[in-house]
């Protein structure tokens, strides 16, 4: 029997099965109106079109919770429509489709340890570590005396991603970056 879970013990990351198909919460947030019933506004998406939607539920309204299971696996290269990753046990190759790991793959660099996410023995996405630490290796030079807080700067880094860096960030450092956000954190 599946476990069923309610609105109220929603998380962000959790899976639950409607309409036939399995989703992903992405945010969700609990909403009491001084009138009239609780309910839950939420952010879902889907894993099999990757389509995200915003949804309202009642409170206390229940769903099917999906388990998921996650394996460590490496990241190999990109392919171009899809990424190669690799069983760090058996060797087995898997190939990925590039739509489900778009948000990820600015932060992935070849041979990187990554977990991939199972729902129902079939890969589904991949789960980064909460930062990373890459290198810059491109941006415009900081000059003595750029310390104004809050003003940033585009820094392209080793991956090909762009971030935006305070002003005394120089080429060649290396930063720890927020995989979540897409942010600077602090250097490494």
């Amino acid at each position: 029997m599946a476990e069923v879970v309610s609105t109220n013990q929603f998380r962000n990351g959790m899976h639950i099965a409607l309409d036939g198909q399995t989703w992903r919460i992405v945010e969700f947030q609990h909403v009491k109106p001084g009138k009239g019933g609780a309910f839950v506004r939420t952010k879902l998406k889907s894993l099999d079109s990757g389509a995200v939607v915003e949804r309202t539920f009642r409170a206390g309204e229940k769903f099917d919770r999906v388990r998921t299971e996650t394996k460590d696996m490496q990241y190999l290269y990109d392919a171009g429509d899809e990424v190669i990753l690799m069983d760090t046990e058996t060797y087995e190759q898997l190939s990925l489709s590039r739509a489900t790991v778009e948000d990820a793959l600015p932060f992935m660099q070849p041979s990187s340890s990554v977990q991939v996410l199972f729902v129902d023995d079939r890969a589904a996405g991949i789960d980064l570590p909460s930062s990373v630490v890459l290198e810059v290796t491109e941006t415009e030079p900081g000059v003595k005396g750029d310390t104004v807080s809050n003003v940033t700067k585009p820094a392209t880094l080793e991956t090909g991603a762009v971030v935006q860096v305070p002003l005394f960030i120089n080429q060649g450092e290396v930063l720890r970056i927020d995989t979540r956000t897409g942010a600077y954190i602090e250097r490494a």
